[in-house]
């Protein structure tokens, strides 16, 4: 590890950070990190219970109201790509900003949707603006971290954020038992326009003017071919998208299997939910307070991704028949095993991916989420692909993505062939 206040490029020692951007951050801006991470999942979880009300309150099938989810995620995925360079060239503070207003706005117009056709180009502008939160969050955490010590902090947030889709889908379901599903948006902005003023009066900036960019889109489009020419730093990006798009796969099928499959209640889908979501969070903690730093990072996201990989097979066997009838039960433990083992995936490929860019964090952190978003869209609409009453689409999507994740860590990776400084631990 360099000496404190450097970063390494790769193996090259960079120049000295100021010691403003390597202090430690505060609890403060813990809890704003953690807001603006969970602002993705507050804006998919909270709408899920609503799903099937959606599907005949505006008179659409349901391949048609998922796709209110892909347009949210693809626009999520396409806005990192804008705001990651900008963030780079004008600091994280004023990009943050103009987004967080945005998405108030666009959540809002969301309630007052009177088609399908509407509700998704409103979600679409809602995923945009949301975008900036998403990547700004972890653009700061490279601001203020390194090595095994960002590792830790992604763990940190994962337990803040982490909190966002246990809450959602039962604050979710309880908002369908007082009024529609247009309320879900009303809640949804209250929280956006929230945590706008929270970030405006509690967040500094994070890069100082000698750290920025002065390029315009050019250098932007050839920061970011840099770094898709880095073959380790594209294989953690393709790994932690897949990963992504098997849990998206969850996210976007499970309302309909678990109610619509297994006649379950709204209340006991969004309960189910909030267990895999405490799976998700205590395999983060696992992750930050007790491996990193005695395990590799790789080696932790191994394990991670080889309960995905088991968690994935399984449920394509119960869901296609080969077991017998299972029940609920058993494909509720299959999809709590698969979210957990997000835990182990996410924080590790982020941090993995971060501690190769410290010379280009936003335009890095905007690969990360955009890779991760476009996969899980393009995931979305293939679970619904032969109607609401198999599960076979969702496990099968799972399955495939699984494999492709753990293909693209051993092959483009490799882990334990190469230098990893900053792992915490001998590989």
């Amino acid at each position: 590890m360099p000496e404190s206040g450097q970063k390494t490029i790769q193996g090259r020692t960079a120049e000295p950070v100021p010691a403003a951007a390597t202090r430690r951050a505060g609890l403060l801006v813990t809890l704003v990190l953690g807001g603006l991470t969970a602002l993705p999942p507050l804006s998919m979880d909270m709408y899920l219970p609503a799903l099937p009300e959606v599907t005949g309150a505006l008179r659409a099938p349901a391949a048609t109201v998922q796709l209110t989810l892909t347009a949210c995620l693809a626009g999520m995925a396409l806005g990192q790509l804008v705001v990651g360079p900008m963030s780079d060239k004008w600091g994280r503070r004023r990009p943050l900003l103009v987004g967080m207003v945005v998405y108030v706005l666009a959540t809002a117009v969301c309630a007052l949707a009177p088609t399908a056709g509407l509700l998704i180009g409103f979600r679409l502008l809602q995923g945009l603006a949301g975008a900036a939160g998403i990547v700004i969050a972890r653009a700061v955490v490279r601001d203020l971290y390194d090595g095994v010590e960002m590792a830790r902090f992604f763990s940190t947030l994962m337990l803040i954020s982490g909190a966002a889709p246990i809450i959602a889908p039962l604050v979710g379901g309880q908002i369908l038992r007082l009024t529609d599903w247009r309320g879900v948006f009303h809640v949804l902005t209250a929280i956006g326009l929230l945590l706008t003023l929270v970030v405006w009066r509690f967040l500094d900036e994070t890069l100082p003017p000698e750290r920025r960019h002065e390029g315009g889109v050019g250098q932007a489009l050839r920061t970011m071919r840099g770094l898709l020419a880095d073959r380790v730093f594209t294989g953690y990006m393709l790994t932690g998208g897949l990963a992504f798009a098997a849990l998206f796969a969850y996210i976007s099928a499970s309302p309909f299997v678990i109610q619509e499959i297994y006649g379950a209640s709204p209340q006991t889908f969004s309960l189910l939910f909030g267990l895999n979501s405490v799976g998700l969070v205590a395999v983060g903690q696992i992750n930050g307070k007790l491996l990193v730093g005695r395990v590799s990072l790789d080696k932790a996201l191994g394990f991670g991704l080889g309960l995905l990989l088991l968690a994935a097979l399984a449920l394509t066997l119960m869901t296609t028949g080969v077991l017998g009838d299972v029940g609920l039960v058993p494909v509720a433990a299959g999809l709590f095993v698969l979210m957990s083992a997000m835990g182990l995936a996410t924080p590790n490929t982020n941090a993995q991916a971060l501690m190769r860019t410290p010379h280009a964090a936003g335009s890095a952190s905007a690969l990360l989420g955009t890779s991760s978003f476009l996969i899980g869209a393009v995931a979305s609409p293939l679970v619904g692909i032969a109607g609401e009453h198999t599960a076979v689409p969702m496990a099968v999507v799972q399955l495939g993505c699984a494999v492709l994740a753990v293909a693209c860590f051993l092959l483009l990776c490799r882990p334990g062939t190469r230098g990893k400084p900053g792992s915490g631990a001998p590989a």
